[in-house]
């Protein structure tokens, strides 16, 4: 009844393809946890949105990775919803993220491995902290940037 549509231009907010539902965990109380995780990164998510440096889109990303492998319906909803599916879908089909998240990501996260590094006595665990900032900073500066809607009338 539902099998997947072999198509490959299908939008995301259709079902995804098998390989995502096989991705599903088994695990029950693996799963509410998941679904626990992206209740509450859905509500950061959210709460961003009118906050400006609570950052609105990796915490949207999060609930959609948690929501894949928990609840397929969940994830749809979350897809296809009229605001909330506008920060996911351009990451989600290879788009990008715009250059005013990449900035709101970066910040807070610099802020937090700085004051955690300040308050950790262990070197090793600061150099490992700086480490993971560099790879993270890295990997969303090297994402496309999403240009911003012209607005035309």
């Amino acid at each position: 009844m539902n099998s997947p549509n072999p198509d490959t231009s299908t939008p995301v907010t259709t079902p995804p393809p098998a390989d995502f539902v096989d991705r599903r965990v088994a695990s029950k109380g693996l799963r509410i946890l998941l679904l626990t995780i992206g209740g509450v990164s859905l509500a950061l998510g959210v709460i961003g949105i009118f906050l400006p440096l609570l950052p609105t889109t990796p915490f949207l990303l999060l609930t959609a990775a948690c929501y894949i492998r928990s609840s397929l319906r969940f994830y749809n909803w979350l897809v296809s919803h009229p605001l909330l599916s506008k920060y996911l879908l351009p990451y989600l089909d290879g788009k990008g993220i715009p250059r005013k998240a990449k900035y709101y990501t970066t910040l807070p996260l610099w802020v937090s491995l700085l004051v955690s590094s300040w308050l950790v006595p262990l070197v090793w665990v600061r150099a490992g902290l700086i480490l993971i900032g560099v790879c993270v900073t890295v990997y969303i500066w090297r994402l496309p940037e999403l240009e911003p809607p012209t607005q035309e009338q």
